[in-house]
């Protein structure tokens, strides 16, 4: 919980750098990129977390790497993430960005977890429908896994909406256990 809220400090302080630059889409799509390249190439990944390669060391490979490349306010804010030792957040922060992105313009990201592979227009009937429960608009990211057998599973922020099969279907044996042990 305490990481949480210290990956939304910085995305808080990441907005501001980007709206006072006027490139919030921007700065976003590099914390983005960012994250996703740490994600894929675990030499990278070991290289921010490594003890062994101080904060100066760090600082010079990111400005080498990204002076030019990027807005200098945001090479500052990587390098005070190294400072900070906080460096290996940014996959955390810019998954906070993204969130307070979308309540700042008024949407909401909702996770729906399916049995198999839907359709495009199921896909933006769920988003409807959501829109129209939650009062916002619903931006909806599908994944699939067979194991929940059937119906959905929806979560937005802390909210988990579970209508799966294999739910239904714990419940109705918890209830026929219960039932036939009275």
């Amino acid at each position: 919980m305490r990481d949480a809220r210290i990956a939304r400090n910085y995305a808080d302080t990441l907005l501001a750098l980007a709206r006072k630059a006027d490139d919030v889409a921007g700065f976003g799509q590099l914390v983005d990129d960012l994250a996703d390249s740490i994600s894929r190439d675990a030499t990278l990944q070991r290289f921010l977390e490594s003890p062994r390669v101080g904060a100066p060391e760090k600082r010079a490979v990111l400005t080498k790497a990204f002076e030019g490349r990027v807005p200098a306010t945001f090479l500052r804010f990587l390098h005070a993430l190294v400072t900070n030792r906080r460096q290996t957040m940014i996959p955390a922060i810019a998954t906070e960005y993204r969130t307070l992105v979308d309540e700042a313009e008024g949407k909401l990201d909702a996770r729906v977890t399916v049995a198999r592979p839907s359709t495009p227009e199921e896909e933006s009937a769920m988003g409807a429908r959501l829109s129209a429960a939650l009062g916002k608009r619903v931006v909806t990211h599908f994944t699939t896994d067979p194991a929940i057998l059937g119906g959905a599973i929806v979560k937005v922020g802390d909210m988990v909406m579970d209508g799966s099969v294999r739910r239904r279907l714990a419940t109705l044996r918890s209830r026929m256990l219960a039932g036939s042990a009275n």
